[in-house]
């Protein structure tokens, strides 16, 4: 259906009401600099046919994971996806679920809810966890604002090794709640000292594992030294797969862990939308951002499922609110929960190991290559690697072979230079062993 809502005469009235004789006129304030970049040039008409055609091209150009080996990760790992999962979640009672506000109707939707939060909760050994945020970046903020909120203190240090974008909304998120933001200098290495800068005034440290570089690190003595001086432990977890086989944040010491959960619920869909994942202490629930999902007996003690400590401020006092995020990524935390239903406790650690497993495979194949250092860490399913040339070019190369051979650090930060060659790889469960042995011949060649 054509969505033309308004006629000539409806605009030549709304014009004439306003005092102005043309569209032109809305726009005469504006710079003529900015209006003649904005103009765009476009065809009049086409067909739909010939729109189709046009836009295939387009698409065309794009190469996509299933088109060659993909060995892409930096914070959106591709994992396989049960069809089942996306069966279920168009479904139309989940499709087109809104907001589940009357209990009453929404059962199944604050079912579902109650199951992801308690997935989320096992996974990252805490206590609670939520209903989801947006997704990863804006949970790891929450975090922080939070953790303001329960120190009452307005400090934070961000780890080198969190990932940029969780890095960027973090300090863009606090700037606006007077809140002091220290962005540490990537640290590809891991060798920043986060326990000499532990001091009274801080209301949280916010690190990551696996770290945006792939080290995999045991915070507990960082968790010991931040509960100390009072203030709290935020841990990030980019990849939830790794939450299979390595020691979840809680029993480090966590106070809060955030993450995404999108690899678990999707394809990898140029980015996006993703899931957030938010979990915490017991003694911090009241604090919580977001929505919770808690069960409860009717007046015929029938189990039941309602929305619980979601206070009106977020809704109608936003200057008085926990959070502004006062919804979820319902369909995309639905899927997260199917996929996790489907593999089960035992499933979730074999993933986990085939994951570690292939990772381990690249490494030994790609380190022996001549001019390429593998920065030395413990990881999970991704590192990175030091190349004898810059990583863009490198990767632009290989991807005119067909195949996606990674992410330059630098396309992250492109102003330190140190980082030029740094190039993460990534290796899931849906790579294989030839998959490895075609990238290790490009990369050879592309290098000589």
């Amino acid at each position: 259906m054509r969505y033309l809502p308004l006629s000539d005469a409806n605009r030549r009235d709304m014009l004439s009401t306003i005092g102005v004789a043309n569209v032109d006129e809305l726009f005469r304030d504006l710079p003529k600099a900015a209006l003649a970049k904005a103009q765009i040039t476009l065809p009049n008409s086409a067909s739909e046919m010939e729109v189709e055609r046009a836009l295939g091209a387009m698409a065309a150009k794009n190469l996509n994971c299933g088109q060659g080996p993909s060995f892409l990760g930096a914070g959106n790992y591709r994992h396989h996806t049960p069809a089942s999962a996306d069966y279920i979640i168009q479904r139309g009672e989940f499709l087109t679920a809104y907001t589940p506000y009357q209990p009453e109707i929404a059962q199944g939707t604050l079912q579902a809810i109650y199951e992801f939060q308690t997935q989320v909760a096992l996974i990252t050994g805490m206590e609670v966890a939520n209903a989801s945020m947006y997704d990863g970046a804006t949970a790891c903020a929450e975090a922080v604002a939070m953790a303001c909120r329960v120190t009452k203190r307005t400090k934070a240090i961000v780890s080198g090794g969190v990932h940029p974008h969780y890095r960027d909304v973090t300090a863009t998120t606090m700037k606006f709640l007077e809140c002091e933001v220290e962005l540490l200098a990537p640290d590809p290495m891991a060798v920043e000292d986060l326990l000499g800068r532990i001091a009274p005034d801080i209301a949280c440290v916010v690190v990551q594992t696996p770290g945006f570089f792939g080290h995999l690190k045991d915070h507990t003595d960082l968790a010991n030294a931040c509960h100390a001086v009072g203030a709290l432990l935020v841990v990030c977890v980019t990849e939830p797969v790794s939450l299979g086989l390595i020691t979840p944040p809680g029993r480090m010491g966590a106070d809060i862990v955030v993450g995404e959960g999108q690899s678990l619920a999707g394809p990898m869909s140029f980015g996006g939308p993703g899931v957030g994942l938010f979990a915490t202490r017991e003694k911090f629930i009241r604090q919580m951002p977001g929505r919770l999902a808690g069960e409860t007996t009717d007046e015929d003690d029938r189990r039941g499922w309602v929305l619980t400590l979601s206070t009106r401020e977020q809704h109608i006092r936003r200057e008085k609110a926990t959070s502004n995020i006062c919804t979820n990524s319902g369909l995309i935390a639905l899927a997260f929960s199917v996929h996790m239903t489907l593999l089960g406790e035992a499933g979730f650690t074999r993933l986990a190991q085939l994951n570690h497993a292939m990772a381990v495979t690249l490494a030994d194949k790609i380190e022996k290559l001549p001019g390429v250092k593998l920065i030395p860490n413990a990881f999970f399913n991704e590192f990175a690697v030091q190349l004898p040339k810059a990583a863009e070019g490198v990767v632009e190369a290989l991807a005119q072979k067909k195949i996606l051979g990674g992410v330059p650090a630098s396309r992250f930060y492109p102003t330190f230079p140190e980082l030029k060659n740094v190039l993460l790889l990534s290796a899931t469960e849906t790579n294989t062993v030839g998959d490895i042995d075609t990238l290790v011949a490009a990369l050879k060649e592309v290098l000589s």
